[in-house]
């Protein structure tokens, strides 16, 4: 199955977007979650967890600080990988002036669902250009 990024929608939030390509909900079959996430410059998503899944981060472009459980923020960059276990702690932090792009894939997929109760959720229809906001 062949997915565009105009076939589908697009999560926003203050803190960046995230567009799933694959998606138990989404695709027939499909057991995991795989999208694009893009965390916009000096922003970042607080300490969460996902009690059913884990959780692969691949770093496309960028550069951010990263938690992992108890463990010291540590930095990530293009190329690298992260892999958060099945209900731990995580969160992750662009320090710089450029976009973050990563590639985040749930196992089980359906963790997903829950972004939609995030109190900055919006939902952008596929296709449609997302507006990046400043603050103040």
């Amino acid at each position: 199955m062949h997915i565009r990024p105009d076939d589908v929608p697009t999560m926003s939030f203050d803190w960046g977007t995230i567009t799933w390509f694959v998606t138990p909900a989404s695709v027939p079959g499909a057991a995991t979650s795989q999208g694009e996430v893009i965390v916009y410059p000096g922003r970042g998503h607080e300490r969460h967890n996902h009690p059913d899944a884990e959780e692969l981060i691949y770093v496309v472009s960028g550069e951010a600080e990263q938690t992992v459980g108890d463990g010291e923020p540590f930095t990530i960059r293009e190329g690298e990988g992260v892999w958060v276990p099945t209900g731990v702690y995580h969160s992750t932090h662009n320090r710089s002036w450029r976009p973050l792009r990563l590639v985040v894939t749930y196992s089980p997929g359906g963790a997903e669902a829950a972004l939609t109760e995030a109190p900055d959720f919006r939902s952008d229809g596929a296709g449609m250009p997302v507006l990046w906001r400043r603050e103040g």
